[in-house]
This record gives C-alpha cells, sequence and structure tokens, in this order.
C-alpha cells in the first residue's frame, strides 16, 4: 500500500515560484524534496525563472521531473570559460561570486542568453526594441526539458504572469484558456533591457516581476471552492540586516523590492478571505426571501468557505552572495543553492501544522517553518 501524502487533506496542492535569475536552482531543490515527500501538485504557476521551471515539471510526467530540472540546470551552469575549482577554493568567496557573475554578464548563458555586443549601445531609432542579450537560444533549450503537448494535455495546471508592454496590464498565460508555447514561457521572463520583449499574437511581452515577483495572487483567487495548500517558493528575503556597503545596500534594495509583494498579496488575501467567509456565515442564519428583499441574494455569491495554507520556502542569502545573486551561474553556487531548497524543504516536510487545512474560524493559514540560515 502507497504511504499516505502529507497533502492528502487538500483537494488541491499548488507550487508558486517566484522570479530570481540563477537563484531558481533553489526551486529546484526544493521540488526535489516535496517530491521525495510524495507531493505531487495539480497545478504549477512562475514568474521569470519561476516560468522556466514551472514549465519544466509541468512539461515532464512526475516520475521524470527531478531528472528534468537537473539535467536543465547542469546545462546552464555548464560554461566552457567556468572557473577550474582550485582556481575557486583559492579565491575569497565574495570574489568569485562577483567574478563569475561577470563572466555571464560578458559572454551569456549559451542555453540561456548570449550577448548582442552591436547593441551595447542602443539604437535611439528604429522599430526594434532594443536589448542587451538575445533569448532565443532558450526556445530550443525549452523544447528540450519539456514537452509541451503534455503540458497542453492539461494534465496539470501551468500558469505563467506576464506584462503587456502597450498597456501595462499583468497577464497569465494559462494552459486553462490559451495554447502555450516556448514564447509563452520567454515572455514571463524577458526583463528589460537586459532581455528582449517576447511577441505573442501581435503584442509584446516582459518580464512578469515588473508588476509582481510572484503569481501567489493568481492562485489563490483563481482556486475558488476548493480547499488548497499552497507551496510558495520565495527567491528574495523579506527580512534582512542592515547593509553597511554599497553591495549590500543594491543586495537589499533587490530583496526588498522583489519580495514586497509577496506580503502584500498574503495580506489582502487574508482580509478578502475573512470578508467572504463571514459573508457565507452570515447568509446561513438569513431566509433567501429575506436576502431577495433587500437586495443581498447576489452578494452571497461572494462568500465561500474553503480553507487555504500557505507554505513559505524562503532562500535565505549567505554573507557572500552580493547584489549579484540572480545572475550569478556557477556550477558551485547553483549546487549549494539546490542543497539550500531541498534542506528547506525537507525541514518543512517534517513539520505536521501545515498537514491539516486551518479550522473553521481561521479559514486561512501561511507558515515559514524552515529557519536554515
Amino acid at each position: 500500500m502507497p504511504p499516505q501524502k502529507p497533502d492528502h487533506e487538500y483537494e488541491q496542492t499548488a507550487l508558486v515560484l517566484q522570479g530570481g535569475g540563477a537563484l531558481g536552482a533553489y526551486q529546484a531543490g526544493a521540488y526535489e524534496q516535496l517530491h521525495a515527500h510524495h507531493i505531487l501538485p495539480s497545478w504549477f504557476a512562475g514568474i521569470s525563472i519561476g516560468s522556466i521551471n514551472a514549465a519544466i515539471l509541468a512539461g515532464n510526467k512526475p516520475e521524470d521531473r527531478v531528472e528534468k530540472l537537473r539535467a536543465f540546470w547542469e546545462e546552464i551552469t555548464d560554461r566552457p570559460l567556468e572557473f577550474p575549482t582550485l582556481f575557486a577554493s583559492i579565491l575569497p568567496r565574495q570574489n568569485f561570486t562577483a567574478l563569475s557573475s561577470m563572466m555571464g554578464a560578458s559572454f551569456g548563458i549559451a542555453p540561456f542568453f548570449i550577448p548582442k555586443f552591436q547593441t551595447l549601445w542602443p539604437q535611439v531609432t528604429g522599430t526594434e526594441v532594443p536589448s542587451y542579450y538575445d533569448t532565443s537560444p532558450l526556445y530550443d533549450t525549452l523544447l528540450r526539458y519539456a514537452d509541451f503537448d503534455l503540458i497542453n494535455s492539461g494534465a496539470v495546471r501551468l500558469s505563467l504572469g506576464a506584462v503587456n508592454i502597450r498597456t501595462g496590464n499583468f497577464v497569465y498565460f494559462d494552459n486553462q484558456n490559451c495554447t502555450l508555447t516556448p514564447k509563452h514561457v520567454m515572455a514571463s521572463g524577458a526583463l528589460p533591457p537586459g532581455f528582449p520583449p517576447i511577441e505573442i499574437d501581435g503584442e509584446y511581452y516582459w518580464d512578469g516581476g515588473l508588476v509582481s515577483n510572484t503569481p501567489l495572487a493568481y492562485v489563490l483567487n483563481k482556486s475558488e471552492g476548493e480547499d488548497t495548500l499552497v507551496f510558495q517558493v520565495d527567491l528574495f528575503s523579506a527580512s534582512g540586516d542592515v547593509p553597511y556597503s554599497f553591495d549590500m545596500i543594491e543586495e537589499r534594495r533587490k530583496d526588498i523590492v522583489y519580495s514586497s509583494r509577496t506580503r502584500l498579496n498574503t495580506d489582502a488575501f487574508r482580509e478578502k478571505h475573512a470578508l467572504r467567509r463571514a459573508i457565507s456565515k452570515l447568509a446561513q442564519h438569513i431566509p433567501d426571501d429575506e436576502l431577495r428583499a433587500i437586495g443581498l441574494s447576489d452578494c452571497v455569491d461572494l462568500g465561500e468557505m474553503r480553507k487555504v495554507s500557505i507554505v513559505h520556502l524562503i532562500f535565505r542569502p549567505s554573507h557572500y552572495d552580493g547584489p549579484t545573486k540572480d545572475y550569478e551561474f556557477s556550477r558551485k553556487t547553483m549546487t549549494e543553492n539546490w542543497q539550500a531548497g531541498a534542506d528547506d524543504a525537507h525541514a518543512t516536510m517534517q513539520c505536521d501544522a501545515w498537514k491539516m487545512p486551518p479550522s473553521d474560524d481561521e479559514g486561512i493559514a501561511v507558515y515559514d517553518l524552515a529557519t536554515r540560515r
């Protein structure tokens, strides 16, 4: 008899993946442990690097997901000009991180993005939106690691956040209402001015992180009617120390900017969820004819009694990470970040609090159970 899954008390489990470039290896490590504990989300949602990881997960059978994630991350960190192990061990770690980031920025990551040297000084005129890198290699890379026929079969749900350049509106490409291709994944990660916008059906899109670096609100708002467990893997920590150098200031600035929407979305949903539960409870004590008489029958439809648990897995930076941590694609750092995600997820799996939906009085519960660093 197979072991009982830790999330069996919920009707739906979702994995929400934030943007954060090279830090996305932390998400891969976290998923490895979720998978090891028999958690198989029915919904993957991502932005930027989170979209790439989410597409690989949704685009493979459960038994192949970890292997495909590992192969992808090993390929994009297998650089011909990688630092020799001996050199890496001699350099102070901060210097290694800075030099590795500089190499990635200078030479690109061949399966992901390559420099457009002719656009180091973008033209003021012209009809093409300028960028410093060409991301076309990512199209073929995605086809190697994700089966888009499987994605579009709807076996699991996949939602990818991007921003429409013309309107400035946040949009989600969702396999429940459109056919997804590698271009939809690339659009979610098209961060300007480094990466070019992606054209889809006559509209141009940039990275969803310009508006919100997490798809949490989308998942919470679109999962109505079902008790839902959400694992949110954050790549930027809201809490941190006061910086005392310019590098630390820039790193802390990024952390605050890219983590702020997570707190905002959680707080806003908590308030809305409490209101909708109150509507449902109130409607139970008012006859339908009275509700119609005072014009509130439609209001009852806004009520709901579902329960939601949000489990945060948060990358917590080391002292040597620095402001370039989101584009430091060395194999050494990738392996460390992967292991950090696995460790945090494993620690979270050992806790029982999140395994039961919140009480009827609460309706929503939020957990941050891993305190690795």
